[in-house]
């Protein structure tokens, strides 16, 4: 059994791992995701629960390398809000902090509220917005990602 880390303890009591699956990128692996989830969570609505998104970095990356993956995705996937992109981009530089392998960057999901973000246990950053988290958490959770296999592997559905 995977020991829940401490920030997601303290912010989903009774919390469990739903799924788990590794990010590869071409020829390396990127980060080890775990979704977290309480009771009664349902993938296909996850922006209605509350719920946290651990990554478990695998190399290094610049904290800026972060930011433009996430603003880029957000894009692909047609859920960045253009009148909102620098006031968001400029949330999440100063949230995701340069990464090294073994560092933890977990997002929790406040329905209706927004979204924090933690680095290796530590709150860097919060978001008070709702439509930047679902936006944000779709990356990984929502039907559009680029990464189909690892939401399922987090949703623990069947592959697509």
């Amino acid at each position: 059994m995977v020991e829940v880390p401490p920030e997601v303890a303290q912010a989903l009591p009774q919390s469990q791992a739903l799924g788990a699956g590794r990010l590869r990128y071409l020829l390396w692996d990127v980060f080890d995701a775990t979704l977290w989830v309480v009771q009664n969570f349902r993938g296909a609505q996850y922006f209605d629960h509350a719920f946290a998104l651990e990554l478990r970095y695998l190399r290094k990356f610049s904290g800026a390398s972060l930011v433009e993956s996430s603003v880029q995705e957000m894009r692909r996937v047609g859920s960045l809000d253009p009148s909102k992109e620098a006031a968001w981009t400029a949330t999440m530089q100063t949230a995701f902090a340069d990464v090294q392998a073994g560092d933890r960057i977990t997002g929790v999901h406040r329905p209706g509220v927004g979204a924090q973000f933690f680095f290796n246990g530590r709150l860097r950053g919060t978001v008070n917005d709702p439509t930047f988290a679902r936006a944000f958490f779709g990356i990984w959770l929502g039907a559009s990602t680029s990464e189909p296999r690892l939401r399922s592997a987090l949703l623990a559905e069947s592959a697509p």
